[in-house]
């Protein structure tokens, strides 16, 4: 009689958990090391105490505060929308109407996703749309891997690819301290863009076909029963009708996420503040922040209001909004350890220099070495990816790295432009998968999705996606 032993593997938590102890491992072999601060101070990297190792988790709750008050408000929201009943009715409704036409959802999404991306760098913003798009996705014959990959990729390759994103472009540029031509740095975005998501959708469309003929998922069969269960409902369910109460909340449902994505595009930074404020001054009323300065406070506020709304309309017992609320808020606990845990990495290489010390050494150490244009910007672009897994922030690695890096290849006649956007690539390639982004391990989890199954799912495409983004960017440096 055999047995068979299941492979025991690290969850998300274990992963989170050896990342902040390499992290710290990392520090005490570079302990005294010299970098100079964001002030022009010159410090010295300090090995992580075990007091900074224990408090790095607590401290990643109050850096990602604001984040993690968005999806306690966002857990509310959902649970609120889901005693109605009009979302798994809606879900139902679109699949039936689709009838064996889902599959156009996915480019299509994945395009909307990638123009928040390119413009204004969304990420964390999307937490609240991998259950939704995983939930849609699994009721339509397909698996909640297809929607998480919508959301991640789609919004990731414009990132990876951005133009007049702010967060990474724009501060890249305003690092720099020479002279950019814009219009090259947009010419190498929307290639990196529109190509990197032609790869991501060809690839998500192909694994959604897979599903489609009955050839199986990535996800087990107890991780399915999991999602299902965790996204209420049935995914056999094609006979439901919206009632009007119903349709009532979808409307509302619908534009709570489009105001809350128009409130987060940077107006001020894309048409000037005189002009954005004059436009969007308006909106204050709501948050105290016009559209174009909201940041998680306001987007959860903003899902409160409007969950207390849809309660009003569509609860049949009113009574119970509390304790839906509070329902929904214990249903994020999970999501916001990892989010946290995630942040107490960045917290531990803030704490010890660690990050400044890597950015500083490293670049400074490629751009002494003495190569020509190509080499140095594939060797640069390697550099990156390195570094972004370190420091996830597209603003955070532009402000390190950027004044470095733009004077020397300016210094050398080679393309600025370029280097502002082997970062930008590099960042948003990591950005794809990483586990020190608090947005990806909160939405996955949320989606039910274990961080090691998204790698072994998504780490070809990636690995395809950076290749293309390699020879564009080498490319940029031999011709501009």
């Amino acid at each position: 009689m055999s047995t068979t032993k299941k492979r025991k593997s690290l969850g998300t938590f274990g992963i989170l958990l050896c990342v902040l102890l390499l992290v710290a491992a990392v520090s005490w072999l570079v302990a005294g090391k010299p970098y100079t601060d964001a002030e022009g101070v010159e410090q010295a990297v300090h090995g992580a105490t075990l007091h900074d190792i224990l408090m790095a988790p607590i401290n990643g709750f109050h850096d990602a505060g604001d984040v993690i008050g968005f999806v306690f408000c966002l857990g509310a929201f959902l649970a609120i929308v889901n005693k109605t009943g009009a979302l798994e009715a809606g879900i139902q409704a679109l699949v039936k109407k689709l009838h064996g036409r889902e599959l156009v959802l996915i480019p299509i999404l994945m395009f909307v996703f990638s123009i928040g991306g390119t413009t204004y760098g969304m990420c964390e913003e999307t937490v609240g749309f991998y259950i939704l798009l995983a939930s849609t996705m699994l009721a339509a014959g397909l698996d909640p891997m297809v929607g998480a990959a919508v959301v991640l990729l789609g919004a990731g390759v414009g990132v990876l690819g951005s133009t007049i994103n702010p967060f990474a472009t724009g501060a890249a540029v305003a690092a720099a301290g020479v002279d950019v031509n814009m219009g090259k740095v947009y010419l190498l975005g929307i290639i990196l863009w529109l190509g990197s998501y032609a790869i991501a959708t060809w690839f998500v469309l192909q694994y959604a076909k897979k599903i489609k003929a009955g050839k199986g998922s990535i996800l087990t069969k107890e991780q399915l029963e999991e999602c299902q269960e965790a996204y209420g409902g049935s995914a056999d369910k094609n006979d439901v009708k919206l009632t009007g109460k119903q349709k009532a909340v979808l409307w509302i449902f619908g534009a709570t996420f489009v105001i809350m994505i128009f409130g987060f595009i940077p107006w001020m930074d894309l048409l000037g503040e005189e002009k954005g404020l004059a436009l969007f001054g308006w909106s204050e009323f709501l948050t105290g922040n016009p559209f174009g300065w909201w940041w998680f406070d306001d987007a959860a506020t903003w899902f409160i209001i409007m969950g207390l709304i849809i309660g009003l309309i569509g609860m049949e017992n009113k009574g119970e909004m509390s304790k839906t609320v509070c329902a929904g808020v214990a249903d994020m606990v999970s999501v916001n350890l990892v989010i946290a845990l995630a942040r107490a990495t960045s917290v531990l290489m803030a704490t010890t220099g660690l990050g400044n010390w890597l950015v500083e050494a490293s670049v400074t150490a490629l751009s002494k070495s003495g190569m020509s244009a190509p080499v140095f910007g594939f060797l640069d672009y390697l550099l990156h990816l390195g570094l972004s897994f370190l420091v996830p922030s597209s603003s955070g690695l532009a402000g390190l790295s950027s004044p470095i890096v733009s004077p020397i290849v300016s210094g050398m006649n080679w393309s600025v432009e370029t280097s502002i956007m082997i970062l930008v690539a590099a960042n948003g390639l990591i950005n794809l998968f990483t586990p020190t982004c608090g947005a990806i391990m909160g939405g996955l989890a949320l989606a039910r999705i274990p961080w090691a199954t998204w790698v072994k799912w998504a780490w070809k495409v990636i690995l395809i996606i950076g290749i293309f983004a390699a020879v564009v960017l080498v490319g940029g440096m031999i011709l501009l």
